[in-house]
Parts: structure tokens; C-alpha cells; sequence
């Protein structure tokens, strides 16, 4: 599948994508011709035969993704920057509801809009100098992506109000201690341990993963009663698949299950 960018890259290897956010001038600062593509990306590797998990990180040593382009929100009035917000959130939504799972591999500063597209991605993996922050109080703005809703469902309101209403960064072991980042890594072991953790997914049931994932992400967001009511009918679904009945077969057997994703 053809995956054609001016500011992203997306290479494919061993069933895992690695979408690198290519602005390293810019810190990878996301513009709208950015989300634009990260969108279409997302909207592509759910389809891709090729690609079972997704690692989501930027390019250089300095930063993941260092927050919008200040110069481009500038310039935004009430209603176009209501329409920025929208297409932003979008995107990240496309990410966060992807069926596939999403690993961002944090190299470096994640603000703004970067935390974002971080906490929009289902696992973290900071690399031990990453740096997390939702900056925008600082310029009169608030987390416009999604920080105001998905922080919260990952660290708690207490943390989650701190970082948007200080504005302060939030470094990787402090990070990882708040269950913001999910492991921590030399730079030079980062994207090894992405594909590692990501790796440790991948060998799983692949329709089993995807219906832990919506069940878990969905889920989230229904009262108990009907989180449990599709949890029960993704079990049912499951129960179906030939993926199921390799794995039971290949426990009681003792040997390694061999999945096929039907």
C-alpha cells in the first residue's frame, strides 16, 4: 500500500508500521497539511494487509512533536480556530480508535499538540530525556487535540489538572510513575523497545487484540452495565474465530498457537 508524504514517513517492516513525523527543523511541530496526513495515514493502515501494530514517532534527537506551528496558530480567529481544533481532534481520534495497536515511541519533547498525539496512541515508550507538556495556558490557549478529555482517562483529574492548568513538563520517570508513559529507554534502545513491547502484542491473537482493544477504549467511555454488555458480546465474537480454537487447542497441547486472524 502506497504511503506517499511530504511531512510524514512510513516504513514497514516485520508486520509493524513506523509513521515518523518528518519536521525535524520545525521540532515536527504539527501544521494542518501535518494532521492532514497523519489522518490519511491512519485511515490507510488499518487496511493494510502487511501491518499488524503501528509505532508512532518523530524525527531527530530533540523532539517527538514539539506542539502545533505557533505561526500558523496565530493567525487564527474564533470559528477558524474551532475548525483547526476539529480537524485535529479528528485525526487523533482516527488514531486512538484504530483497530490495530498504536505505540508511540517518545523521543524527545511531546507538548501541546505532541502529548496529544501521544496520549492519543493506546501505549507510550519515552526515551529517558522525553519531556511531556500541555503548554497552552502559556499562550492564552487551551489543549485544543483532546489533552482536556483523554489525559484525564489516563493519569487521573489531579495530574491531569496540573499539567493543563500549570502548563508544566513533565519528565520521563515522573511520566512513567503516573502511568503517562508505559516504559522508559535510552535513546538509542527506544524504538528496539517499541518493537519489543509492540512485538509481545503482535504474537497474540490478532482478532482477540483488536476486540481487547475496543473493549477496553469503548468501554471507557459507557456506564458499567454497558461496557459489560459488549465486553460479553466481544467474548461471544471471540469465542468464534478460529484463532480461539488454535489457541485452546495449542494450550492443552502444549505447543506454541499458530494464528491466522480468522
Amino acid at each position: 500500500m502506497p504511503y506517499a508524504y511530504d511531512n510524514l514517513i512510513v516504513e514497514v517492516a516485520d508486520r509493524i508500521a513506523t509513521v515518523t513525523v518528518n519536521r525535524p527543523d520545525k521540532l515536527n511541530a504539527l501544521n494542518s497539511d501535518t494532521e492532514r496526513e497523519l489522518q490519511d495515514a491512519f485511515g490507510k493502515l488499518p487496511d493494510d494487509s502487511d501491518v499488524g501494530g503501528v509505532i508512532v514517532t518523530g524525527a531527530g534527537a530533540k523532539a517527538f512533536v514539539a506542539g502545533a506551528d505557533i505561526a500558523e496558530l496565530s493567525g487564527l480567529g474564533a470559528t477558524q480556530g474551532k475548525e483547526f481544533a476539529f480537524q485535529g481532534q479528528a485525526t487523533f481520534t482516527r488514531i486512538a480508535q484504530c483497530p490495530k495497536p498504536v505505540v508511540a515511541a517518545v523521543n524527545g519533547y511531546a507538548l501541546g499538540g505532541g502529548c496529544e498525539l501521544a496520549i492519543a496512541c493506546h501505549l507510550r515508550v519515552a526515551s529517558e530525556g522525553a519531556r511531556f507538556g500541555l503548554p497552552e495556558v502559556q499562550l492564552g490557549l487551551i489543549p485544543g487535540h483532546g489533552g482536556t478529555q483523554r489525559l484525564a482517562r489516563i493519569v487521573g483529574m489531579g495530574r491531569a489538572l496540573e499539567m493543563v492548568l500549570t502548563g508544566r513538563m513533565v519528565a520521563a520517570d515522573e511520566a512513567l510513575r503516573w502511568g503517562l508513559a508505559n516504559a522508559v529507554a535510552a535513546p538509542e534502545a527506544l524504538l528496539d523497545t517499541a518493537r519489543e513491547l509492540l512485538g509481545q502484542i503482535l504474537s497474540k491473537g490478532p482478532l482477540a487484540v483488536q476486540y481487547a482493544l475496543e473493549a477496553t477504549l469503548r468501554g471507557a467511555d459507557m456506564g458499567l452495565d454497558d461496557g459489560l454488555y459488549m465486553e460479553a458480546t466481544l467474548f461471544g465474537m471471540a469465542c468464534g474465530t478460529d484463532d480461539m480454537k488454535e489457541g485452546t487447542k495449542a494450550f492443552l497441547g502444549k505447543r506454541k498457537p499458530e494464528f491466522h486472524g480468522r
